[in-house]
């Protein structure tokens, strides 16, 4: 069986779904797993011995250039020659349907499958599959991929399956090694989701433990890492990473601190315990709450289908709270 999963971004939605791998190779071991993703992201999913094929495409490369839409049309026809028996649109966008389209429909009797038009925010999406899977918007975002992804295939992924995963990322290089670094993870997608920089010191100096290091991407976030170090007795700033190299400080790393974030959620994948900090987004339905991986909440409520980018209620998040659930958590 040739399977073809599209979910082209952000890196947080591609490790949500890539948990399903594992389950796949298991029940289907003869199968071919491909992935399309956005350029940007496929580092997320490099070495993964599940995949056999990283399709990269760079659709973001339209809003810049509108003729790129052809260059991008002719990279799916081409991976749409691979015949594949089933493409599963796992990202339920309009943009994403129509990948999982051109690519699916070269075979005859393929099938292309997808989120129905009440389990997705783009119902018209579900316009481009010829079989569709109900799950509501709102229930966590990992159990909706593994309920697509299980009955577009005629598998089984159970909660408790979930709950004894293995670690599913991978790096070039192996790395055994167990680190006693605390990591921050500072940055996020909007601005409101950002863990304030004097809050992440309080936790630093409450925790006062021997070595902390903040990951950064962004300038801004470099800026910030460079406000935590000159001001933390205990806080050091890494050099800026790609992600083969992240995983790897990830996988090392003896406890990682965070917002609701690719980064922070690499830590999930990777069964390393983790805090993840909520604010306008919803931790009930965003990540998945293990013995290791913990979530702190800000009080308000939030709905999935209307975020307010002007809810900047983590702010209001106690870093002494934080602190503590990470003491119980290194202990």
């Amino acid at each position: 069986m040739k399977i073809c999963i599209v979910k082209l971004s952000a890196m947080g939605d591609v490790i949500h779904a890539m948990v399903v791998l594992q389950f796949i190779k298991k029940q289907i071991p003869s199968c071919q797993i491909d992935w399309i993703v956005e350029d940007g992201f496929k580092g997320v999913l490099e070495n993964n011995p599940h995949i056999d094929n990283i399709l990269a495409v760079n659709l973001k490369s339209i809003k810049k250039k509108k003729s790129e839409i052809f260059n991008q049309i002719k990279l799916l026809n081409e991976y749409a020659k691979n015949q594949y028996d089933i493409v599963i649109d796992a990202q339920g966008l309009i943009k994403s349907a129509i990948v999982a389209k051109i690519v699916g429909e070269k075979k005859v009797g393929s099938k292309i499958v997808g989120f129905d038009k009440d389990s997705t925010r783009e119902g018209i999406a579900s316009w481009f599959y010829n079989e569709t899977v109900n799950i509501a918007y709102d229930k966590n975002v990992i159990d909706r991929n593994c309920t697509l992804i299980s009955k577009s295939l005629d598998i089984s992924i159970s909660k408790e399956d979930i709950l004894n995963k293995e670690p599913f990322l991978y790096s070039e290089k192996i790395d055994n090694d167990s680190g006693n670094n605390i990591l921050f993870v500072v940055g996020a997608s909007k601005e409101n989701k950002m863990y304030p920089k004097e809050l992440f010191l309080e936790i630093a100096n409450n925790l006062q433990y021997e070595k902390i290091e903040v990951v950064w991407a962004s300038e801004e976030e470099n800026k910030i890492a460079h406000y935590l170090e000159q001001n933390g007795s205990n806080i050091c700033m890494c050099e800026k990473m790609n992600l083969d190299k992240l995983k790897l400080k990830i996988q090392s790393s003896k406890l990682l601190i965070g917002a609701d974030t690719g980064p922070t959620h690499m830590a999930w994948a990777l069964n390393i315990p983790s805090i993840t900090i909520f604010g306008p987004t919803p931790a009930y339905r965003n990540t998945y709450k293990t013995s290791i991986n913990k979530t702190i909440k800000s009080n308000t409520k939030v709905d999935p289908l209307k975020l307010d980018y002007n809810d900047y209620s983590i702010n209001k998040i106690n870093p002494q709270d934080i602190a503590n659930l990470a003491k119980e958590l290194l202990t």
